[in-house]
């Protein structure tokens, strides 16, 4: 885990074998999600429950840059999320060629509603080479959600302080999350589900003794401890970002995480995450709980 380094040519490579396709022609080929997403249950290399993530430092890595890229895999984001994916290359390419972004690992994530779904938190481990392809195209794409207008976006949060296991702490540096989505911020990660379709909510979910539902703005001060903390707003026809703007969807974000919050469509999305991740890896100081509005 851990090891390695993303080239384009081992991503043409991949995507030839496993869609038959030249890389130039899969990035720009419209898929439906389910073209694209064909796992039909949780993958086991993905399932969060009573697991650790680690990102440690290595000889081929010795200051490990831990990165949580966290998309929402809701039915309301359509096909948005294949247009993700497909600028994977374009993302990782970009980064791994600058100098300044060093060690750099991936953790993807696929979130999706705690008190609605079966699969609501997928995450793979810290990747820094092909295999970030390889967990990205095992998450189930189940399009779920519910009709809360918020889908359960801090679980990448309490994923990342309480199932990770990072060396970059030891060296008094923040990891980062960036989580993607097309609606409101969650006000909490429900301790339980009783709806008969969901995974019982976050504590069936991780396998984690909660004493109770877990809050936003709490969570959100643990976590600015050890991340940065970013939410891309996913601004597309196919997605529920232009549906829902009345909703107040940029406000209730900017008041949670400030500037750190923004809004990209998927030509410009590609830049926004590279930005970010060039930002933190960077001299610019990490966001810190005095920052937070509230």
């Amino acid at each position: 885990m851990g090891s390695g380094s993303w080239t384009t040519s081992a991503y043409a490579d991949y995507t030839k074998s496993v869609r038959g396709m030249d890389l130039d022609d899969y990035v720009n080929t419209s898929f439906t999600a389910q073209e694209i997403y064909k796992a039909h249950r949780l993958a086991k290399a993905l399932d969060p429950k009573n697991i650790t993530r680690e990102c440690h430092d290595s000889a081929e890595h010795p200051e490990s840059f831990p990165v949580i890229l966290a998309l929402d895999v809701t039915g309301s984001m359509g096909d948005a999320s294949v247009r993700v994916a497909q600028k994977l290359n374009e993302i990782m390419t970009e980064l791994y060629a600058d100098e300044t972004v060093k060690d750099i690992e991936f953790c993807i994530m696929g979130i999706g509603d705690l008190s609605y779904d079966e699969a609501p938190i997928q995450m793979s481990q810290f990747e820094s080479d092909i295999r970030i392809a390889e967990q990205l195209d095992q998450i189930y794409f189940e399009a779920g959600g519910g009709g809360n207008h918020y889908e359960s976006y801090t679980a990448a949060w309490y994923m990342g302080v309480n199932h990770c296991d990072l060396h970059c702490w030891k060296r008094g540096k923040k990891g980062l999350i960036i989580t993607m989505g097309d609606e409101l911020p969650n006000p909490y990660l429900p301790k339980e589900s009783t709806y008969r379709y969901s995974a019982g909510g976050l504590a069936g979910v991780t396998g984690d003794n909660l004493q109770g539902d877990v809050e936003t703005k709490e969570l959100l001060e643990e976590t600015l401890k050890k991340f940065d903390v970013y939410h891309i707003a996913v601004d597309d026809r196919a997605t529920s970002y232009q549906r829902y703007k009345a909703y107040d969807i940029d406000e209730k974000w900017t008041e949670l995480l400030g500037d750190h919050y923004s809004v990209a469509n998927l030509n410009s999305l590609a830049n926004v995450i590279t930005s970010i991740v060039k930002e933190h890896a960077g001299s610019a100081p990490s966001m810190s709980v005095d920052e937070v509005s509230w």
